[in-house]
């Protein structure tokens, strides 16, 4: 038991983690996510990375996108502006050539959409959060459909193992790669060619 325990934190964070996971898979398969695993603007001008407080998840997604040459921005649905990356966060992210050091919180009450913002959320629990908040249902995507093998619930790690951070940080490059490289064959102007 204590192995299976482990395990499921040191690749899904917690049990709700995993548990969330395989309902997302579920949902997935079932055909009720296909909204949320395809861009559906016509014309992607910057890709805005989502989570709960944009100090771990999205603040990584954001600089490696802008590191890989997209346009980008990142914002936390309950946090503080202007707070730091994560202490774990910062120390995981040069595993995958990233610096957190400069990144500051952007929360929602001081982001403001554009026309042609793509927005890139962690978990389906936030597509509905934004949808309530009047966002067009066609801007927002699932960003873990993205990775490989596909992981439709990117778990936050906030507080959570150092082995758990590297394999959500691992989930997060892989789909923001595989993003930014289709957001290039397909000529959006959110990422340079």
């Amino acid at each position: 038991m204590k192995r299976l325990l482990k395990l499921i934190q040191d690749n899904h964070g917690t049990h709700r983690g995993w548990i969330r996971l395989l309902l997302a898979q579920w949902a997935f398969v079932r055909g009720r996510l296909a909204p949320w695993t395809q861009i559906r603007i016509p014309v992607v001008r910057r890709v805005v990375f989502v989570c709960l407080g944009n100090i771990n998840r999205s603040a990584f997604a954001d600089v490696l996108a802008q590191k890989l040459g997209a346009k980008t921005a990142s914002f936390g649905l309950s946090t503080t502006t202007g707070m730091p990356a994560y202490e774990m966060a910062i120390s995981t992210a040069p595993l995958f050539d990233v610096t957190l050091n400069a990144h500051r919180a952007t929360d929602l009450s001081d982001y403001e959409y554009q026309d042609g913002d793509l927005l890139a959320v962690m978990e389906l629990r936030q597509v509905h959060k934004l949808l309530n908040r009047g966002f067009p249902a066609e801007a927002i995507v699932l960003l873990g459909h993205w990775s490989a093998p596909r992981r439709l619930h990117i778990h936050d790690p906030h507080t959570l193992s150092a082995r758990y951070f590297v394999t959500c940080f691992a989930i997060l490059d892989s789909a923001v790669r595989c993003l930014v490289q289709e957001l290039r064959e397909k000529k959006h102007p959110a990422v340079h060619p």
